[in-house]
């Protein structure tokens, strides 16, 4: 997909034991900016991000793995988009180690398509429905309440999957739906990207995808437990912030002309959505 472009990689340790591996491409035809972060490391209390909802285990020692995938197209058109899935065991050494899994993948596009929006949660469906019937619509209700940026009142994206403390299949179960929700990753993007790589754009096209791209910026640095997570585990401050766009810009109490194509965006995009609703009704739904 890039003919010059290639990722640079450079391996990390973490003070507290373990390490990772961290790969970018910049400056591509494609992708302005993308990396994809590997890592497996331990520590002795486990961070504020990852036991705020978990308060009989704070403090405890922990061991984390994860890959991360956050790639920035230079066509405003692209979407980008943003993967993770991690695995985390507090207290590995006890008897009674606690354990579980989370991730899953969103959409942020700058400018609408709705035929790329139901293949996006096609794709999604598709390999949710392998673990049961209402993972699909509770795993998207869980994307649309996560990645929703309170101060801005809208969603980042379109959403997608997202799924936290996942145990309760067991863990060969989970292990392999994690690993079917990472395969498709290419199966949901790549087709998206084909499709708008080659659109025609202008410099106010450019400067809206750079206004949107502060929106991911202040969600990232806000909210992101994964952001928080990383710094607050000392993690390795480059590679936890390889996620930010390369270019992003902030205009003063800006808002889109009416009728435009920034403006069905912001007002049919940025907000939870049964993009499948005329797929016929869905498992789950009430």
């Amino acid at each position: 997909m890039e003919n010059r472009a290639r990722f640079v990689e450079d391996q990390w340790d973490h003070p507290g034991g373990g390490g990772g591996i961290t790969r970018v491409i910049e400056n591509g035809e494609v992708f302005e900016k993308g990396g994809i972060n590997f890592s497996v490391i331990e520590g002795a209390a486990l961070p504020e991000a990852a036991s705020a909802v978990r308060r009989n285990i704070a403090g405890r020692p922990f061991k984390a793995t994860g890959v991360s995938l956050v790639m920035h197209p230079r066509n405003p058109f692209v979407p980008t988009t943003h993967m993770n899935v991690r695995f985390f065991v507090s207290s590995p050494e006890s008897d009674n180690p606690v354990w579980w899994f989370g991730g899953g993948y969103d959409l942020t596009p700058c400018y609408g398509f709705v035929e790329d929006c139901v293949h996006w949660h096609r794709t999604a469906k598709q390999v949710c429905d392998a673990l049961g019937p209402l993972c699909y619509p509770k795993f998207k209700e869980q994307c649309d309440e996560y990645f929703f940026i309170p101060h801005r009142n809208e969603t980042r994206g379109v959403g997608g999957l997202f799924f936290d403390d996942l145990n309760e299949p067991g863990f060969e179960k989970s292990f392999e739906f994690v690993r079917a929700v990472g395969s498709s990753l290419p199966d949901a993007y790549l087709p998206i990207v084909d499709a708008r790589k080659g659109t025609g754009y202008t410099d106010r096209h450019r400067q809206y995808q750079s206004y949107r791209r502060g929106r991911y910026v202040e969600f990232n640095l806000v909210y992101d437990r994964g952001t928080l997570f990383g710094l607050q585990s000392r993690g390795r401050t480059e590679s936890i912030l390889m996620s930010l766009p390369p270019v992003a810009n902030w205009v003063y109490n800006w808002n889109p002309p009416p009728g435009s194509e920034e403006e069905k965006l912001q007002a049919g995009f940025l907000k939870p959505r049964n993009w499948l609703e005329n797929e016929g009704r869905q498992d789950g739904d009430g």
